[in-house]
């Protein structure tokens, strides 16, 4: 493992498996079938055992819309052009756009972070690496330091949304073309071939699906990434947007902060962030699995389940957003429901045989 990430993993605290054990306990002296909420009693004792206080809020909560342009997209890759990056995230500065929408139903704010974007955006944080990354089916997307400089600043983002308060994260990103750089990072960690995990992205043909496809095989041909390095991967094959993510999933564990996993992006990134620092998968929490063909095997690999089974995959956030009243709806259970002693209800006990 390379430094810094070594370092990185060991200053991440392990689950607390005795806090994650009080709030299954709690819920299962809540006056209802044992395990009755599924998947979100899980998802909330997960929360428990990173932050070590069965007392689970998630009070305050930001979306991290991470923006960032693509080389591939000189490809023909896109049903759009990269100017459509800047445009989404004037809109979703000024809280106009799909996940800005949906976040303010779910209370949640939606702050965008320029990591590459070709065109500046007034108003947009900066944390500009550069201005896109190069064509990645001519050579390296980026350079080693440039990676670094993403990820160090997702870590940054994490540690002052900690400082402001959060006690939740949502990830969510922008960039035209990153559908061809995940899918790309995709096919080599998971060792897949490429039209096993490429997908339509924001809707292309069938002659753009096959541009798309070929573009990826010849980036992976031209660079020749290490599919046991997956920083070797990110660099020649990724993008600023992607980096970003993977600082930011490694700084919400640093700082014990879970997590949503948005889409397919979102997991790409998780993927490379679980491969470089492995502890930091104990923050992340997966929200849905995207419509895009590879989804369900990254989250496999990661060893998460998803909650919502909607074939989404509009990006943004928008998907990780929704599971956010999810999560509230289960801690207002919770908090609020009356045990089994004040009802005089006898404990339902586990009976075997599994549920009918």
């Amino acid at each position: 493992m390379r430094e810094p990430f070594l370092t990185w993993n060991k200053a991440i605290a392990p689950q607390d498996t005795a806090a994650a054990a009080r709030a299954k306990a709690h819920w299962d002296g809540v006056a209802k079938p044992l395990n009755g909420l599924g998947k979100l009693e899980t998802a909330i004792e997960r929360i428990a055992g990173l932050t070590g206080d069965e007392n689970v809020s998630i009070g305050s909560r930001t979306v991290l819309v991470l923006c960032a342009d693509n080389g591939i997209v000189k490809e023909g890759v896109t049903q759009t052009d990269a100017s459509v990056t800047a445009t989404m995230a004037r809109r979703i500065f000024e809280h106009r756009s799909s996940v800005c929408l949906m976040a303010k139903t779910a209370h949640a704010d939606v702050i965008p972070v320029d990591l590459g974007m070709l065109s500046r955006v007034e108003g947009v944080r900066d944390l500009h690496v550069a201005d896109g990354t190069n064509n990645m089916a001519e050579g390296p997307a980026m350079t080693e330091a440039q990676a670094m400089q993403a990820i160090e600043a997702g870590i940054l983002l994490a540690k002052e949304r900690k400082a402001a308060g959060d006690s939740i994260l949502v990830t969510g990103e922008m960039g035209i073309g990153n559908t061809s750089t995940s899918s790309a990072i995709a096919s080599v960690l998971l060792r897949l071939p490429v039209e096993a995990v490429t997908g339509r992205g924001a809707g292309l043909s069938d002659a753009g699906l096959l541009r798309k496809r070929e573009a990826i095989a010849r980036a992976i041909n031209v660079n020749r990434p290490d599919p046991t390095d997956a920083f070797d991967v990110l660099v020649k094959l990724g993008g600023f947007d992607l980096a970003g993510l993977v600082g930011l999933y490694i700084g919400a564990a640093l700082c014990r902060l879970p997590i949503l996993i948005d889409g397919l992006i979102s997991s790409v990134a998780a993927l490379v962030a679980a491969r470089l620092v492995p502890n930091c998968v104990t923050a992340m929490l997966a929200s849905h699995c995207s419509k895009e063909p590879v989804a369900q095997a990254i989250l496999n690999e990661l060893g998460l389940s998803a909650i919502l089974y909607a074939d989404m995959k509009l990006g943004e956030g928008t998907g990780a957003v929704c599971m956010l009243p999810l999560l509230d709806m289960a801690l207002a259970v919770y908090h609020g429901s009356v045990s089994f002693s004040e009802t005089g209800i006898e404990q339902y006990t586990p009976q075997g045989g599994g549920a009918c």
